[in-house]
């Protein structure tokens, strides 16, 4: 058993490929965390492993990065199974390993748990993924099925056995190590070890390494850590309003791409802040230049990826606000350590996603410490700080003019006699021409006249009526969508061929880019590709993500639908190219994925597995629902 911490500068000292060694390094890792170095060359030989370390400290990494440099890309076929004990981390597992291998051809990975369709998922296991990542309940409803093949798996994992145990999976886990045939590698991996968990080990583990990693993951108290609930499309203009009613002297924003570091720091300049880009694409001499002019206070922003802001110490920041939050928790605490430093207090906002909670939560776990949520400031809010701020910089300029004082007094009482014009006049006037690029006055939310509103609620009743009719090719209308947005219809490149319904195209827009459903406008299925409204002036880099997000294994490629509007209400398409009636209603097609189960699968997914086991394999024992279902 190894309880000391090994250290190892960096990644290419592991053996592992150069491939993934230059993947890790582009992700922003520079230095492995002793989980990773030290179960990464146990791994790589082959040979079993029982780890114990904190949730935050590098896990996946730790079994990934090995298991993936082992895999056999010219075999369609399951050759590692990860079990996880949520949906949430089987996604995050798998999402960590298609990111590793980017550089891989011809490697794929498939998350399955419950609650997602069974159907796509068997056409999914056909296609012959490398890496299946799943939840104990659905792994066994693919097992009993015969639609997941063992034969040819060479190494299982147990991410986070702790928490299989505590929501009564052990007995499942047990049960699906002795489906994989020997001779196989597994790896366990638990924060805690209770006596349960050894058992396992002892009857699939013989003779496994164990290695002990002490905790050291943790925040300090002076750093206020709050988070903000992504929603709408609006992220850019979110962080606009933190950072003028935020009263930081410097910031440091952390975003997980080179190409994001450039374009968020020319939109924070257009908007009239002193910010820059800090990336490892920067030669040294600008990456210093950068953070001189930090200090030197020529400079109140940077931008950085987790690798180019390592190391970086100065005094004066005090906000840092993850703009993309980490996918470790050990990224999190390495990034919000640039302030709070020497006992100075500080300030930590993390922007999170609808779909990334899970990672907040494990933020939450490994820090202990509990992330509080704040509200996004008001307009009103954001006015007033304006105001406040230009009469402070008002009276600073006083000092400025010095001397040229009188002559400007002059000046003004000439201009006041002339035109017959109050003093008082003259100054509004000025100061009116002083904030035109930053109004001290914004301008109200448009709204609707009662008239349009009138007229789009005829609409909304009409649509009802016609797909009461019949006429389904149009999706129903919601009643809440916002009346101060203007809509823009784009293209999708995937349609009804790949089985694409309504609820996919509205998960993939708010799951990927956070947008609030009620931001998703009508959306059209053809055969060949669909249409879907959303706001005017997406921000670029949601578009960006959206064009390679996959829906139904198909990447959106989404663009501006530059063909004819209709003018009927209907779509209009190419010919052959029909939309099929019923199928635009959302509802309607959450409905038909409920239908379209194979019959004898429950609604509840892995609640309802244990009813039809085969008796004597699975075990009997009632387990804990689990977030999983």
């Amino acid at each position: 058993m190894s309880s000391e911490e090994t250290v190892v500068p960096n990644f290419d000292e592991l053996g592992l490929p150069e491939a993934l060694v230059a993947s890790v390094k582009e992700i922003g890792y520079e230095t492995p965390s002793p989980i990773q170095a030290a179960s990464i060359p146990v791994l790589l030989q082959g040979e079993s492993l029982l780890g114990q370390a904190q949730t935050g400290t590098g896990k996946t990494a730790s079994f990934a990065l090995p298991l993936l440099a082992r895999i056999d890309v010219k075999k369609n076929s399951p050759q590692v199974l990860v079990l996880t004990p949520t949906r949430e981390l089987a996604i995050q597992v798998a999402e960590a390993f298609q990111r590793y291998a980017r550089d891989i051809k011809g490697f794929h990975v498939l998350p399955i748990y419950g609650g997602h369709s069974m159907t796509l998922q068997l056409k999914q296991l056909k296609r012959g993924p490398q890496v299946i990542v799943g939840t104990p309940g659905r792994v066994m409803d693919h097992l009993r099925r015969n639609s997941l093949d063992t034969s040819t798996m060479n190494a299982v994992v147990l991410d986070e056995a702790d928490e299989m145990l505590k929501m009564g999976f052990i007995d499942d886990v047990d049960w699906i190590l002795e489906q994989v045939p020997q001779p196989r590698q597994v790896a366990l991996f638990s924060a805690t070890m209770p006596e349960e968990i050894r058992k396992v080990a002892r009857r699939h583990l013989d003779g496994a390494q164990e290695i002990r990693i002490a905790a050291k993951t943790s925040t300090v108290d002076t750093i206020n850590q709050r988070y903000w609930q992504v929603s709408g499309v609006h992220k850019m203009d979110a962080l606009t309003r933190i950072m003028e009613t935020e009263d930081f002297d410097a910031a440091i924003i952390f975003v997980r791409t080179k190409t994001a570091t450039v374009e968020l720091a020319e939109k924070l300049e257009a908007r009239g802040y002193s910010a820059s880009a800090l990336n490892g694409d920067m030669n040294q001499a600008l990456r210093e230049r950068a953070v001189n002019q930090l200090k030197q206070r020529k400079l109140d922003i940077v931008i950085a990826t987790d690798v180019a802001a390592r190391g970086l110490d100065v005094e004066r920041i005090t906000h840092v606000i993850n703009y993309d939050i980490p996918y470790d928790t050990e990224a999190y605490v390495h990034r919000i350590g640039r302030t709070g430093r020497a006992g100075r207090t500080g300030e930590a906002i993390l922007f999170v996603t609808p779909r990334e909670r899970g990672l907040l939560r494990a933020i939450e776990r490994a820090t202990r410490q509990r992330i509080e949520r704040m509200d996004l400031p008001t307009r009103e809010m954001v006015a007033e700080q304006r105001v406040k701020q230009f009469k402070t910089d008002v009276i600073g300029m006083t000092d400025s003019v010095g001397s040229d004082m009188d002559f400007f007094r002059n000046l003004v009482k000439e201009l006041a006699e002339e035109n017959e014009m109050s003093i008082e006049d003259i100054a509004a006037t000025l100061a009116w021409k002083a904030q035109v690029k930053r109004p001290l006055i914004l301008p109200p939310e448009e709204k609707r006249p009662p008239r349009e509103r009138r007229e789009r609620d005829g609409r909304d009743r009409d649509s009802r009526r016609g797909e009461r009719g019949g006429d389904r090719g149009e999706r129903r209308q919601r009643r809440e969508r916002p009346t101060d947005v203007n809509f823009v219809r784009y293209r999708i490149e995937a349609g009804r061929n790949e089985g694409l319904q309504p609820g996919d195209i509205v998960g993939a827009i708010a799951n990927e880019a956070g947008i609030e459903s009620r931001y998703i406008g009508n959306i059209r299925l053809y055969d060949q590709f669909s249409t879907v409204e959303l706001p005017e002036g997406m921000p670029d880099e949601v578009m960006n993500h959206l064009q390679k997000t996959r829906v139904r294994q198909v990447e959106m490629n989404i663009s501006v639908d530059t063909g004819p509007a209709p003018t009927d209400d209907r779509p209009r398409r190419p010919r052959g190219d029909r939309p099929r009636g019923g199928r635009n209603d959302r509802r309607g097609g959450d409905r038909e994925r409920r239908n379209d189960r194979p019959r004898g699968e429950r609604r509840g997914g892995d609640r309802d597995r244990r009813n039809d086991r085969p008796r004597g394999e699975a075990p009997q024992r009632q387990k804990k629902e689990s977030s999983e279902d």
